[in-house]
């Protein structure tokens, strides 16, 4: 993927799904689900421009609307169909506008839609998000802390039971915080995260009439449960499927129960004709 700023891991074969990770993230986020959707999918991995893996241009093109693009970008040049885009927080709200950009080009290239406690609308975000977004000061203490105890210390606060979070996962996350470029597209980004036109872009959702589904934990103190259902009502054909126990990372704390409702709905949306429902899990 030298032409585009990403990185992009492919495993297995069938039907394209295309994973999006959320705000300093990076394509670890969906490593307990991989090996079992790889035996029956072609997985795109993606770690987004400045994350993981990917190249960290010192640019300001870091907007939602930027990833977008290139995510759009990548599915043409791979000259992908029947393509589910699958996002986690950030990269649910940036998985909407890909969406939203290959219905308009048309040729019905889009297949299904899956958003992981993804953002949607205008909401109160996480205190060290909307800090970053606000002050440019903080980048030298960004780049100076730790990037272990960083994301040890973010993890704990997003997830239902800070016990779940390992060594494996803070590293997985850690390590591409400490590459040169890293804390400039964390700064970027955040400054960034919220598009100055969503109300226009949330007025267009119900425009993706695909089959949806909605994943997410009820105990998520970062994109509120309030934001699925308000999505649920708006996307034409969704499945609200809510975990208990759970947080903002149902692919890591929830995996086996969260990776059976993905299942039964890739499952379920591959008849001919797939069931329209918006109803909470108990």
């Amino acid at each position: 993927m030298s032409e585009l700023p990403l990185h992009v891991e492919r495993l297995g074969s069938g039907d394209p799904l295309v994973f999006l990770h959320g705000w300093g993230a990076n394509r670890s986020t969906w490593r307990p689900w991989a090996d079992e959707l790889a035996r029956r999918h072609e997985l795109f991995l993606v770690d987004l421009k400045g994350f993981g893996d990917a190249p960290k241009p010192a640019d300001d093109a870091y907007a939602p609307s930027d990833f977008a693009r290139l995510v759009h970008l990548l599915i043409e040049r791979e000259r992908l169909t029947d393509v589910t885009l699958i996002g986690h927080s950030l990269g649910g709200g940036v998985a909407l506008l890909v969406a939203l950009r290959l219905l308009d080009e048309g040729g019905g290239r889009l297949a299904r839609l899956v958003s992981v406690a993804g953002v949607a609308y205008e909401q109160r975000l996480p205190p060290w998000v909307d800090r970053l977004r606000r002050s440019g000061s903080l980048a030298p203490l960004l780049r100076l802390v730790p990037k272990g105890w960083l994301v040890r210390s973010v993890l704990a606060s997003i997830v239902h039971d800070p016990s779940v979070v390992s060594a494996e996962q803070v590293e997985a996350y850690a390590r591409p915080l400490r590459s040169p470029g890293a804390a400039h597209a964390v700064l970027a980004s955040a400054r960034l995260i919220v598009p100055g036109d969503l109300d226009r872009i949330a007025r267009r959702y119900a425009d993706i009439d695909v089959p949806a589904l909605l994943l997410w934990g009820r105990d998520d103190r970062v994109v509120p449960l309030s934001v699925a259902e308000r999505l649920a009502r708006a996307l034409p054909r969704a499945r609200l499927v809510v975990l208990d126990a759970c947080g903002h990372v149902p692919p890591q704390e929830r995996p086996r129960e969260s990776l059976a409702a993905l299942l039964d709905f890739l499952d379920r949306s591959a008849s001919p004709s797939p069931s329209s429902s918006a109803s909470p899990s108990p």
